[in-house]
């Protein structure tokens, strides 16, 4: 009865792992737009592309919003997104390796001028505007 019983919990145990081991990991997703990463109150005001990715900026009237995505998102490169203004020149960057979207970096701006821009690997691959959108 014992061999029965534990052959039965010894079932049970292999039963759950390979259920386990053929459950998908799901990567976190992406939000689908630049506006979905900064809020549902922006909207795309310029952008710039790369080769292999586009750097978004965005604007809801008083706030701006940069993201920098992958056009073919998968492996994780190294990736940025940067803003600044003439009234805060330390850039706020968000710099890591994502998958993704690099961002968002938002920053209160409303009557003065920005600097934005952004980059990709693979080939370090950047840009970043002059000093403009002064609203």
């Amino acid at each position: 009865m014992r061999l029965l019983e534990y052959g039965a919990k010894l079932g049970l145990a292999v039963a759950a792992i390979l259920a386990g081991s053929m459950a998908v990991a799901v990567p976190a997703n992406a939000v689908a737009t630049p506006a979905e990463a900064c809020g549902s109150n922006y909207r795309e005001i310029d952008h710039h592309d790369l080769p292999g990715a586009r750097i978004h900026l965005l604007y809801n009237g008083s706030t701006n919003c940069v993201v920098t995505t992958r056009n073919n998102p998968g492996t994780k490169v190294m990736m940025a997104a940067s803003l600044s203004s003439e009234t805060h020149t330390a850039a706020i960057v968000d710099k890591g390796m994502y998958a993704y979207y690099a961002g968002p970096v938002r920053l209160a701006a409303k009557g003065v001028c920005i600097q934005w821009g952004g980059f990709t690997d693979p080939g370090w691959q950047g840009w970043f505007s002059k000093i403009e959108h002064c609203g």
